[in-house]
């Protein structure tokens, strides 16, 4: 029976007479503010007493040793122990089936009306600067530039940043830091020092302006008009956060331990590298170059559903309808008249595809439209993800620091032989015996 089924069945007001009040199991994790699996943590811990009810059919808590609970735990989320329900609280970013808020405001009007820079300044202060720019410590981007630039020349962008980033906190004695303020002066340096340390793509470079602007000739070789540079910075401020991303979790993680903020970003982007998150955008402006080159999306689509592979760009699992960070990106690319093939094959995409499932076009989509159109190569999506998400992994940062450290900590479910078991003879694999031909 699951403990889905078991707290549906109490009624918790079942006591003896003089007894205090007692809660159903539904009613205790409302008031710990968890899942009904974890108020079984907290009871499996000890940190909980629970009783069957009449016919054993659930069961039931005292009230007041719940809500001493409650105030012990202080911020409503599960202990560490449980596994399958952590949840964190924060300020950051909302998102719902149909749309997703910056402090509350939406995302996509702020990325609209602001470029990146501001958009970072209001997820990390809750204060709107208008035409702030961040600029690099010297140090750190000389730094970063010579580590970088000594990677092989087969070396992705996401490894020239992963390296950046040790280059530049080595170069930074004061990134132990960990005020609110030391944590922005390091990201205010270090977003600009990561565009910085990537190679141009072309004869020209951009040391002044937006970060845009800087990020645009290290993707292309090709110069940006307004309507393709605001594509750019839009993109960049949109993806700014998207609450517990894998690589964000990753970098909570790090910052629970008062790792630096330098260490908090090589974490995220140690995740972001994985081909299930970060990649994405790669295979889909792989896709669209295919489908603008044989002139239609079904037989690209048709490929991919013969070989067993997801139609790369489509679908979301938090948003019931189109990404709205795509329909944003869409509606701007728009306005480029170079994005015109490009954002009509991934119509093609979308509309073929939907013949069998009704998929919506997500951020990975329209990051391809640009990367397309633009000549960009296939990573260039991952390297405006990785270079944006900063901003979110350092928000997420602040947060954790002002939290309980360590408190992501899982208790393992140990599944190997149990013990005691003989020391190991040399040579000799697991379930082997000396000698053995198997």
């Amino acid at each position: 029976m699951t403990h889905e089924s078991v707290h549906t069945a109490g009624t918790g007001d079942e006591r003896a007479p003089g007894e205090g009040r007692r809660l159903s199991t539904r009613e205790a994790a409302e008031l710990l503010g968890v899942k009904p699996e974890t108020v079984y943590a907290y009871v499996s811990r000890g940190q909980l007493a629970s009783r069957r009810t009449p016919g054993g059919r659930g069961s039931t808590f005292d009230a007041v040793e719940v809500e001493g609970l409650a105030r012990r735990t202080g911020r409503r989320e599960p202990p560490p122990a449980a596994t399958g329900g952590l949840v964190f609280r924060t300020g950051l970013t909302l998102i719902e089936p149909d749309g997703y808020y910056f402090r509350g405001v939406d995302a996509t009007e702020l990325a609209r009306r602001y470029g990146f820079e501001e958009v970072a300044e209001w997820i990390w202060t809750g204060e709107l600067r208008p035409g702030v720019r961040f600029d690099a410590a010297p140090e750190s981007l000389e730094a970063a530039r010579r580590t970088a630039a000594a990677l092989p020349r087969h070396s992705s962008s996401t490894d020239r940043l992963r390296a950046a980033v040790a280059a530049a906190a080595v170069a930074d004695p004061l990134r132990f830091d960990l005020s609110a303020q030391g944590v922005l002066n390091s990201a205010r340096s270090l977003i600009p020092t990561l565009v910085g340390a990537l190679p141009a793509a072309g004869d020209t470079d951009v040391e002044g302006g937006s970060l845009a602007a800087r990020l645009w000739p290290k993707l292309s070789a090709r110069s940006a008009d307004p309507a393709s540079l605001a594509v750019l910075d839009t993109a960049l401020a949109l993806l700014a956060d998207h609450d517990l991303a894998a690589s964000t979790l990753a970098a909570r993680v790090a910052a629970s331990t008062h790792a630096h903020p330098y260490a908090v970003v090589s974490a995220g982007l140690g995740v972001l590298e994985g081909p299930l998150h970060g990649a994405a955008s790669g295979l889909a402006h792989r896709m669209l170059t295919e489908v603008v080159d044989r002139g239609g999306a079904a037989p690209v689509v048709a490929d991919h559903l013969r070989a067993g592979r997801r139609v790369p760009g489509l679908g979301h699992r938090l948003y019931t309808g189109e990404d709205p960070r795509a329909g944003a990106l869409f509606a701007l690319l728009e306005e480029v008249p170079r994005a015109a093939a490009a954002l009509s094959a991934a119509r093609d995409v979308i509309a073929t595809t939907a013949r069998h499932t009704p998929l919506h076009a997500n951020v990975d989509l329209a990051l391809a439209v640009l990367s397309v159109s633009e000549g960009m190569p296939a990573e260039a999506g991952e390297t405006i993800f990785a270079v944006s998400r900063t901003a979110g992994w350092i928000a997420h940062a602040m947060e954790e620091y002002a939290e309980r450290p360590l408190r992501m900590r899982p208790s393992g479910q140990y599944d190997g032989p149990r013990p005691p078991q003989p020391l190991p003879i040399p040579g000799t694999a697991p379930g082997r015996e000396p000698g053995s031909a198997n």
